[in-house]
């Protein structure tokens, strides 16, 4: 496909505005006028909507692929969701704009709706508060690990470094690092839970904290977890929940109850927003009670009259984390999904999640190597292994569920499972949808017995094919050379 700049014509137009005298253009100061013209593309209005158009059909989008990413939840968002984001109330809403003027209210629909999604957020895990400051889900981590250090010094304690699984998500140490602290890893037992022998070995006074995932990423529920939070808290240490898996225990176990004294979420992967791409994203820590007053400035506070303002009175305060007050369109549409579904619906979105899950690692059990001997949470996890007998590796297999519409499943993570196949189905999907899927597979693993060089050569319909990717990232050339350049 050529690029825009490619189909340029000169002197084709798609808009032609109206010629103006001298004397009705804006003074400008000659020394910021270009010399020549700005060299963009010159096409009509239709070159412009098919350019663009055909490049729409080349992504894969949620709304138009499965999307199976493990630890990802790239879910489907209901589209009132994004109405509610849109209304121009709040999404026109100016950040600096006061709170109170001349005794009108100009922000108070803003502060209420930060408020509540706060205070559903505090319910649905046990926490005593919110900070929605934190502007993605390692901008979370590096939040709770800030909360943590403030703790400590408070405290005056004397703490070096943080636990983290060896089965953790690759931010958690990066959050733990950047936050000031050493990481220390704790290997995992033989059933893929954290070893308890190991993790007392490695606990002593200068221990921070623990910061773990529950289900874990191997899919599993955390298996003596109060054992675990009794160990941490003995030296006066935190338990850090992070919530990127949130989904498989919504309405039926708060981390705040379960032994986690921080706990972040991800709004754009459990309420509302696929992430991808860069962002948007929201990373909200709740804390128990007595990590509140570490939390960041400025606090959404409800007054007696019923009116919200922001509160700055908090001299132990973390301070500022982020600029205002987060991704202020990203909470609008968690809040909106709360509100849509409720406690009830919260139950059954964990429960179908879960389901969904277990459903497609029976069917591929047979095929794949499941890293879970029993049932899992909401992702399995498998190995691909058995199939590099053929010369197959996991890689193959992905790329051939590109040629087939499939977006691959996370691949090579977590790093303590060889060849792993992480698949997260989450519950928006349909059985049709993860029949397809399983179906798929299996027939691509029947290929890679029957003929493993076409997996090797995948994808094959699609605009770009098997890169080399670490010379692309080596090498790369970002400079466009026109066909026609010398």
């Amino acid at each position: 496909m050529q690029l825009i700049y490619e189909k340029s014509v000169a002197g084709r137009r798609a808009v032609r505005l109206p010629k103006r005298g001298d004397d009705a253009r804006p003074k400008i100061n000659p020394k910021l006028l270009r010399a020549q013209p700005a060299a963009l593309p010159e096409l009509s209005e239709l070159d412009v909507v098919r350019h663009y158009t055909e490049l729409s059909r080349r992504n894969f989008s949620v709304d138009t692929h499965f999307y199976p990413l493990g630890s990802c939840t790239m879910k489907y968002n209901p589209k009132a969701c994004e109405v509610a984001c849109a209304l121009p109330g709040l999404s026109d809403l100016h950040p600096l704009w006061p709170q109170l003027r001349h005794g009108g209210l100009l922000t108070q629909g803003a502060l209420q709706l930060l408020h509540e999604t706060e205070r559903m957020l505090s319910e649905i895990c046990g926490m005593a508060e919110f900070t929605l400051q934190p502007l993605a889900g390692a901008h979370g981590e590096l939040t709770g690990c800030m909360i943590m250090a403030a703790y400590h010094r408070d405290r005056g304690n004397k703490k070096t470094h943080i636990l983290i699984p060896d089965s953790a998500h690759g931010t958690n140490p990066a959050s733990a690092a950047i936050g000031g602290y050493d990481v220390r890893t704790v290997p995992s037992d033989a059933q893929g839970n954290m070893h308890l022998d190991a993790l007392r070995a490695a606990v002593n006074s200068e221990t921070a904290g623990l910061m773990m995932t529950c289900p874990s990423t191997l899919g599993l529920f955390v298996d003596h977890l109060t054992e675990i939070a009794d160990i941490i808290h003995g030296v006066d240490g935190l338990m850090y929940y992070d919530g990127a898996n949130l989904n498989a225990i919504l309405g039926r176990v708060k981390p705040g109850q379960i032994g986690f004294d921080l706990c972040q979420l991800n709004l754009h992967k459990s309420f509302s927003t696929p992430h991808g791409g860069g962002g948007p994203g929201a990373g909200p820590v709740g804390v128990v009670e007595k990590l509140r007053p570490f939390l960041p400035i400025s606090r959404v506070v409800k007054r007696g009259d019923g009116t919200f303002v922001l509160d700055y009175d908090a001299p132990k305060s973390i301070g500022y984390i982020a600029p205002f007050y987060g991704n202020f369109g990203v909470i609008v549409r968690a809040y909106a999904y709360l509100l849509m579904l409720g406690r009830e619906g919260l139950r059954e979105t964990s429960d179908a999640a879960v389901l969904n899950a277990n459903y497609i690692q029976e069917k591929l059990r047979p095929l794949l190597k499941a890293v879970a001997p029993g049932r899992c949470m909401h992702e399995c996890v498998f190995s691909g292994e058995p199939l590099k007998a053929t010369g197959v590796h996991t890689l193959d297999l992905a790329k051939g569920l590109v040629d087939r519409g499939i977006h691959p499943p996370t691949i090579y993570f977590p790093l303590n499972v060889p060849e792993a196949i992480m698949v997260e189905p989450t519950e928006s999907e349909s059985r049709e949808t993860l029949d397809t899927f399983v179906q798929t597979v299996a027939e691509l693993v029947a290929l890679a017995q029957r003929d493993p060089d076409a997996l090797h050569r995948a994808p094959v319909t699609m605009p770009v094919g098997r890169l080399d990717e670490v010379a692309a990232a080596k090498n790369m050339d970002l400079v466009f050379k026109p066909a026609n350049a010398k």
